[in-house]
């Protein structure tokens, strides 16, 4: 058994760490920023809690982090109270926030600094997916590191892949991304169409998500995008911070990204309107302002 640590308790990480608790039986130890929601975890799964992640992660062979953006990962990584003050040697970093590939890189060699490894592994398939343990998995680093590291990260997950060295995992989870980002836009306008054009919404769904047409975001988003919920799935904030980050890497590596770029901006107007909490599919609102 292998002693885990998990930093980031939020709607991704909590079950996440909670599926490696359930599934695995390793020794887990847990930090969160907000020491309330690690007491939390702890009385429902079991395992420990600690104050720092340098704390979390003293004893671990590997550390898990799930947190919000490249400064958050900055600050429980390479901090004052930082994993990486404590991560002894040989164990193996693994991080599934969706970040910059430039702070993967960083990070990969701060823990060959240390004689220690780091993964970057962001993950697909939303608070659903996480909480199904069914999420994807695109992992950047070594090729040995990620065998060891595999059979832990599938007790979340229902795919996981080594894409190839330090950083690809994320840019990996760009490309994600940006393939999302323009379906959700091309389902909106299908839908807007729709409606505008008098037909059955239903049967034309019906009708098209058996052709070319289908996809994972028409059929699990279609009808609550025309019925305006958006209490649910991927929130808009995190939606334009990750398509923010595929817009600054194009800027760094030449590509061409000018839809991405497009509902990027789009999305802002959405948080403009107090919408930062509603779904990413809630791009058809704003074909449908009078």
């Amino acid at each position: 058994m292998s002693k885990v640590a998990w930093i980031g308790l939020g709607v991704m990480g909590a079950p996440m760490a909670g599926h490696i608790r359930g599934k695995s039986g390793h020794e887990l130890v847990v930090y969160n920023r907000t020491a309330a929601k690690a007491k939390k975890w702890v009385d429902r799964y079991g395992g420990e809690s600690a104050a720092t992640p340098a704390q979390a992660a003293s004893d671990a062979d590997l550390v898990f982090i799930c947190v919000g953006n490249d400064d958050d990962l900055r600050a429980v990584t390479l901090g004052r109270d930082g994993v990486f003050n404590s991560l002894k040697e040989g164990a193996i970093a693994v991080d599934n926030t969706t970040a910059s590939a430039s702070i993967a890189r960083e990070l990969y060699q701060a823990a060959r600094d240390k004689n220690a490894h780091f993964l970057d592994a962001p993950v697909s398939g939303g608070q659903a997916g996480a909480e199904n343990g069914v999420l994807t998995v695109m992992v950047g680093g070594d090729e040995d590191v990620f065998a060891r590291a595999e059979p832990v990260i599938g007790c979340y997950a229902r795919a996981v892949n080594l894409i190839g060295p330090a950083g690809s995992g994320q840019l990996t989870k760009m490309v994600n991304q940006i393939c999302i980002a323009g379906l959700v836009q091309g389902l909106a306008e299908g839908l807007h169409f729709a409606k505008i054009s008098g037909l059955d919404i239903a049967k034309v769904i019906g009708t098209i998500s058996k052709g070319a047409a289908q996809s994972w975001q028409m059929e699990n988003r279609w009808e609550t995008m025309i019925k305006g919920e958006f209490d649910h799935g991927f929130a808009v904030d995190w939606m334009r911070k990750d398509l923010a980050i595929c817009v600054d890497e194009a800027r760094r590596n030449g590509a061409s990204l000018p839809v991405t770029a497009t509902i990027e901006q789009y999305y802002s107007q959405i948080q403009r309107a107090g919408g930062n909490r509603w779904d990413s599919s809630s791009l058809i609102t704003l074909l449908e302002r009078e």
